[in-house]
């Protein structure tokens, strides 16, 4: 959430970043409606400052005997008129933060103009992309391999909803604890296990709701919500909270699984494990000073990075431009591995920073020091990262002519085979 002053002292700015994020947002509207609360509450202090004075007049008139009839009825009408006031301030608040709500963070200057992905820019690549032609995608090596049956999966829950088998299921399990003790042993995150639905104000906290709802699976006898991403609940943990300075940054990671709704395009981009409404994931969050969140955006890409450099995974980091970035983000890279079976790059990492946008929303603060006001701090996150597409680009990397996978040696340790 943006600051309403922000907002007042560059509404033109505000709307020109709203456009950038291709997001359409009343600003006059919300502007009308804070001079209009901002008036009504003027005049009810007025009133309320009227009341008290002329309260302690009709007390004087009675103590010594005079008619305060007149003042009576007179502090009766004001009194309807605050709770009027009072009543108009309380709707013209709740317009206010419905708007508020759907206006996305600002962009850091360093985010280069951009329609959509077309124009992201690459910063790195790591690895030689092999090319060969034989190579299958992966969806015909877990059929083939028995790894995965994406049938019966989808005669369980419906499309979108992969069942692992097998060494497909070891291999699985093997990846999420690879990268949890990546993160914990040498990155420096505390591992948690959070929770799998969130409540609605872990939603708004980091800027899932209102505006992505749709799509969202929502349990909505219990007003909760099946979680996209391990990063709402990781990131909520902290809402309502005032932290210390020496407890930043502070640096945590889950596993999780993420569900979501909405399932992308049609074809070839739902085949195997490209588009999902399930898959595991773990997430980096980080609490961080505000002058230190940069510096710890690049330390988080990089902890992501590492998963595939161990894996040995051909990688390029890509920084989004405006119009491809999303909603709450004032800077995001992307990391696309390259699945040289579909012959793409796959995004299995989007690693950002929301400056204080989130931390507003969920009221997450710092004090800098211990007599001094506390602050907000900023939120980043990053997957570190989503196994359904480091799946695909590992098994179409590793695949041998023969129609064998070669394990990498960094999952040895996790599993009872080096090869499938």
């Amino acid at each position: 959430m943006l600051d309403l002053q922000f907002i007042r002292e560059h509404p033109e700015e505000v709307k020109r970043n709203a456009r950038r994020k291709h997001v359409d947002v009343d600003i006059d509207r919300l502007l009308e409606l804070d001079q209009h609360r901002r008036r009504a509450i003027t005049e009810s202090q007025h009133l309320k400052e009227q009341r008290n004075r002329v309260s302690k007049e009709i007390a004087q008139r009675k103590k010594s005997g005079e008619d305060a009839t007149e003042l009576i009825a007179e502090m009766q009408t004001v009194a309807r008129r605050i709770k009027e006031l009072d009543t108009t301030i309380r709707e013209l608040e709740e317009q206010i933060e419905a708007i508020l709500l759907r206006i996305p963070n600002m962009l850091h200057e360093s985010v280069p103009d951009g329609e959509d992905a077309a124009d992201n820019v690459v910063v790195r690549t790591w690895g030689e992309p092999a090319t060969d032609e034989w190579r299958k995608p992966h969806w015909e090596l877990m059929t083939q391999l028995e790894l995965a049956d994406f049938e019966r999966g989808a005669k369980i829950s419906g499309s979108g909803f992969p069942l692992y088998v097998g060494k497909g299921a070891q291999l699985e399990r093997a990846l999420i604890s690879f990268m949890l003790d990546l993160h914990t042993r040498q990155h420096g995150y505390e591992e948690l296990f959070p929770p799998f639905l969130v409540n609605t104000a872990s939603m708004i906290g980091t800027g899932q709701l209102p505006k992505f709802e749709e799509d969202m699976y929502r349990c909505r006898d219990d007003e909760l919500y099946l979680i996209p991403t391990a990063e709402v609940p990781l990131t909520n943990i902290h809402r309502d909270e005032i932290l210390t300075s020496a407890e930043l940054p502070k640096k945590i990671c889950g596993y999780s699984a993420c569900f979501r709704r909405e399932a992308g395009s049609y074809g070839v981009e739902t085949r195997g494990l490209l588009r999902l409404h399930q898959f595991n994931k773990v997430e980096l969050v980080k609490f961080t000073r505000p002058e230190e969140s940069y510096e710890e955006l690049e330390s988080l890409v990089r902890d992501a990075e590492e998963v595939l450099q161990l894996l040995g995974l051909p990688y390029r980091v890509v920084l989004l431009c405006a119009g491809d970035s999303t909603f709450a983000t004032a800077k995001t890279y992307d990391i696309e591995v390259w699945a040289p079976g579909v012959r793409r790059w796959l995004e299995v990492s989007s690693c950002s920073n929301f400056e204080d946008f989130q931390a507003r929303r969920a009221n997450i603060r710092y004090r800098p020091q211990p007599h001094q006001k506390p602050q907000f701090v900023h939120t980043l996150n990053g997957s570190g990262v989503a196994t359904p597409r480091l799946m695909a680009a590992l098994l179409e990397h590793y695949q041998l002519p023969d129609g064998h996978i070669e394990i990498p040696e960094v999952l040895h340790q996790y599993l009872p085979f080096d090869r499938i």
